[in-house]
């Protein structure tokens, strides 16, 4: 590619993204073709329940499937060039350096038995090629711009609160320079006050250093507040992609309304949440069509027969044959 085309490519492409997990001697397809786009400085939220593919289409991306995972189709693009994310060896050099990710769970993360100071310092000497004291230094600024005094690096990860260990793991996903932060439920387990704490601590750092944001969430207000696009997957697949303000003023998935409405607004008392009804599909015996169809209160017989496409509209995107068949309707009426 050359540099001109290089340069207008978006940050991030994934093309086609299908991911497997072997278990008990079944492919699992926990991902179905993804795709989307991320330019440089937004931020993205992916969303949906447990199970319906967001972590392992983040980890996919970042090249840290499990070993019993493989990607068994599509591609992952950095500025126009393809990762190798498939292959560990040749992946490392992009990691944390391109892309870099914040876990859910700092306390497993961190190792316990070494110095905060020291686990950031070692990421910019192994990637950036700073000497010791170079990359203490550099470990100490990062400290400093998420809101820890500097003299705490010092401190072993048992020894910070679980706020602090949070802005720990932000500080070492920034220490190469990356482009793009994947945050991984990054305030799970935290308690409300950190929580919003964190998020505002993203978002300064995105806006300061220009950064692309994916945040994986289950909380809509989170994704209300702090993000620019948000992804709707269900069953490891999207099924509605559009900016924040659009989807929540006019959600075109069944299953993106139902997820709307089954969070309780402060600002009005009265409404009443309705919960989704039934399961998430099984992997191993997933429903024909579209996945959704069993719990949709919408469903049409095509939906038993057909897996929608991911189609464009004004603003974004939809997987739904339901919304296909509202668009033939105001052709029809128009012609």
């Amino acid at each position: 590619m050359n540099n001109a085309s290089r340069q207008n490519a978006p940050l991030l492409e994934v093309n086609g993204l299908s991911v497997e997990y072997g278990l008990k001697g079944h492919a699992l397809r926990a991902i179905d073709g993804v795709s989307f786009a991320l330019g440089t400085g937004e931020a993205v939220a992916l969303v949906g329940e447990s199970g319906s593919g967001k972590t392992t289409t983040a980890m996919a991306i970042a090249g840290l499937l499990s070993p019993n995972a493989r990607v068994s189709e599509g591609e992952v693009r950095y500025c126009g060039e393809r990762l190798p994310i498939d292959n560990d060896a040749a992946m490392r050099p992009h990691r944390w350096s391109e892309t870099s990710v914040v876990f859910q769970g700092a306390m497993n993360a961190l190792n316990p038995v070494h110095r905060i100071v020291k686990q950031i310092a070692e990421p910019c000497m192994l990637k950036l090629g700073m000497s010791r004291g170079e990359a203490t230094a550099r470990a100490r600024e990062l400290l400093e711009l998420v809101g820890i005094p500097a003299d705490r690096g010092a401190a072993y990860p048992h020894e910070l609160s679980g706020g602090m260990r949070q802005r720990v793991m932000i500080a070492m996903a920034l220490a190469c320079r990356p482009s793009i932060i994947i945050g991984d439920e990054p305030t799970t387990a935290l308690d409300v006050i950190t929580q919003a704490q964190i998020l505002k601590l993203l978002g300064e750092l995105r806006s300061q250093l220009n950064l692309a944001l994916m945040l994986i969430t289950h909380d809509l207000s989170v994704v209300a507040e702090r993000c620019d696009r948000m992804m709707i997957m269900y069953s490891g697949r999207i099924v509605e992609d559009g900016t924040v303000a659009e989807i929540f003023a006019r959600p075109r998935h069944p299953y993106t309304r139902l997820l709307i409405e089954s969070i309780p607004n402060p600002a009005n008392g009265k409404k009443m949440i309705r919960p989704i009804p039934g399961d998430p599909p099984n992997l191993v015996n997933r429903p024909t069509g579209c996945a959704f169809h069993p719990r949709c209160p919408s469903a049409m017989p095509v939906c038993t027969r057909e897996v929608p496409s991911l189609e464009r509209f004004e603003l974004g995107h939809v997987a739904c044959h339901l919304h296909r068949a509202s668009q033939e309707e105001k052709v029809a009426a128009h012609a």
